[in-house]
């Protein structure tokens, strides 16, 4: 119920610009906060096509939350949500020519 509030909250935030400003900060404070609020920690990185590296986290309880670190430096969380399950990844076969 807890993560329904602060998911409201955060698209309350979205609704104004100027305070959507509060979903961005130092990358260190915002892993510190969701690790030590939701339990959540990197489990997967990539590098986005605007240079950007992409993290997610997750929570053995199932909340998840993705991370955007910027080339300046600057941090955004960009969604979060609940039920977050691993799988495990299936190679796609080509098909013959």
């Amino acid at each position: 119920m807890m993560r329904v509030v602060v998911l409201a909250g955060l698209f309350a935030l979205t609704a104004n610009p100027a305070a959507a400003q509060a979903l961005c900060g130092d990358r260190d404070e915002i892993i510190k906060h969701l690790n030590q609020g939701y339990e959540e920690a990197p489990t997967g990185m990539g590098i986005a096509a605007n240079g950007g590296v992409l993290e997610l986290l997750t929570s053995d309880g199932g909340s998840w939350s993705i991370l955007i670190t910027m080339p300046n430096g600057g941090s955004c969380i960009v969604a979060t949500g609940d039920a977050w399950e691993d799988i495990k990844r299936i190679a796609v076969k080509k098909p013959n020519v």
